[in-house]
């Protein structure tokens, strides 16, 4: 693939989490018909790795060969190869998808959406206030502990999407015990800071992450707040989508998405 101008390559080093994280991107603006050029590949190299198999990786994922070699870009003759001691994957990749696993792992929480039910309590109604960060607000103080808005409420923290205002289904990060009100969908249990913003008294995601979650959660979320959202993106950064940085199993998809985004206020 040809890259532009904007290739870079930054190293990082977060020693008080023990981290060295190398980013690399690169990035075009749009050619006629409106073909997305970015990618970010993240390699992560962690000092906490045991010596486990791929066979017990898949294992606690409960996927298939198949499926798992789909998931992280393996060929699938190199996981039967793997797995069958015919070949050893480098350390260096069982240490990138252990910390990969056991991120989908602690993420892995919601399959499908709450309905409401009598026995859980109600947050405030999205309908009893003019704002949509006055709503988040008055549902962060009732459920009364440290959350990360995701989704559409994390765009609405970020002026990207008004809402809706018969909103019910509510967005986080946090811890399941949230659950116990109706409407609220744990995406999981952990995030990591480099993923969080904050404005107004609120923590979200940040906007490349809410798209990843988009992108993760197609089949949960109704599309038109992130459609929207990348919409005033694109048209407000000179017609581009420079900035925003897709992992390589969403790029496929983010493309199409992004095409429905430059399209969306003309249809």
């Amino acid at each position: 693939m040809h890259k532009s101008g904007h290739d870079r390559t930054v190293k990082r080093q977060n020693r008080k989490r023990g981290k060295t994280v190398t980013f690399q991107a690169y990035s075009n603006k749009r050619n006629p018909p409106y073909r997305l050029d970015k990618c970010t590949h993240w390699v992560y190299i962690c000092p906490e790795v045991t010596n486990m198999r791929i066979r017990e990786l898949r294992t606690q994922l409960g996927m298939t060969q198949s499926e798992f070699a789909t998931r992280y870009h393996i060929p699938f003759r190199t996981v039967q190869n793997w797995e069958s001691d015919i070949r050893r994957p480098p350390d260096y990749v069982l240490k990138l998808l252990e910390f990969r696993i056991q991120s989908d792992l602690v993420n892995r929480k919601t399959a499908v959406l709450p309905k409401y039910d009598p026995q859980k309590q109600n947050l405030p109604k999205r309908s009893d206030f003019i704002g949509a960060c006055a709503w988040l607000k008055a549902v962060l103080d009732c459920i009364g502990e440290p959350v990360v808005f995701a989704l559409d409420e994390a765009l609405m923290c970020q002026n990207l999407f008004g809402g809706r205002s018969d909103e019910f289904i509510v967005f986080i990060y946090g811890s399941d015990h949230t659950t116990r009100f109706n409407g609220v969908v744990v995406l999981g249990n952990h995030i990591s800071p480099m993923n969080v913003q904050q404005r107004n008294g609120l923590s979200f995601t940040d906007f490349n992450r809410t798209i990843s979650d988009a992108l993760a959660n197609e089949s949960l979320l109704d599309m038109q707040g992130i459609t929207e959202a990348i919409s005033r993106y694109y048209y407000a950064h000179g017609e581009s989508f420079e900035g925003i940085s897709v992992a390589p199993e969403y790029q496929e998809r983010f493309e199409k998405l992004a095409n429905d985004a430059i399209h969306y206020y003309s249809n």
